[in-house]
């Protein structure tokens, strides 16, 4: 199964316009993806619609978020059903600082409905680290039903790797995105378990940067792949 597990809609503040549920669906058919996720930054709000606009499209979509921790560590988390991602969307914006978003410098942050029609906009800014640290991450998922893997590990700047310079065992992470495969080889010896799950995902921002059809999960029940490998 293709798969892309970390894209943001225009409910990201540097997400584009044209990521709405919609054009985020139909590109992922065009590009033969089989399985996406909606991350947008600390919140899931475009999520109803995107599930809906999937379903009617035939395409597996899991809901979720990209969540900053109080490190400015960014991490996807994923959950298995609308509810449940819903339910931590709120815990989470109940643990953002409460900053208004300033569109004209970090871009507007748009609630879209299953047709692409504008509901309103996120007055709180998004993108700010929430009081949620990285060590409760894993147990917060088994909590609210859901899993989660740092993001972009071989990024320099928001990432579990540049924050802290190492993967703490005791955050019991057993999955780990790489967004660049190159880089795979190369931290290698940062993970707690060599053995751990990999995921190499686009971070799309604008719809050209959706992943192609070059990852695979093994067929079956994606979440089921992903759950079964996602704790330490």
């Amino acid at each position: 199964m293709f798969y892309d597990l970390h894209i943001h809609s225009a409910l990201s503040p540097c997400g584009d316009n044209d990521m709405t549920p919609n054009n985020i669906v139909n590109m992922a058919l065009l590009k033969g993806l089989d399985v996406i996720a909606l991350t947008d930054h600390n919140s899931s709000k475009n999520c109803p619609a995107f599930a809906e606009v999937a379903r009617a499209a035939g395409l597996t979509a899991l809901c979720g978020m990209e969540i900053n921790t109080c490190e400015e560590i960014h991490a996807v988390c994923l959950f298995p059903a609308l509810d449940a991602a819903m339910e931590f969307d709120r815990y989470v914006y109940d643990r953002l600082p409460d900053v208004e978003n300033n569109p004209a410098i970090f871009g507007e942050q748009r609630i879209l409905g299953a047709d692409d029609e504008l509901l309103g906009y996120e007055p709180k800014l998004l993108i700010n680290a929430c009081e949620i640290s990285a060590m409760e991450l894993s147990g917060l998922m088994r909590r609210f039903g859901g899993l989660c893997f740092p993001a972009h590990i071989d990024k320099s700047a928001y990432s579990i790797t540049a924050s802290l310079g190492l993967i703490p065992p005791e955050c019991g992470f057993g999955a780990f995105e790489v967004k660049d495969p190159a880089q795979t080889q190369r931290l290698l010896p940062l993970l707690p378990d060599p053995e751990a799950l990999i995921l190499h995902n686009s971070d799309a921002h604008y719809l050209w940067d959706i992943a192609e059809p070059r990852h695979t999960l093994p067929e079956g029940d994606p979440w089921a792949v992903l759950a079964a490998r996602a704790f330490a």
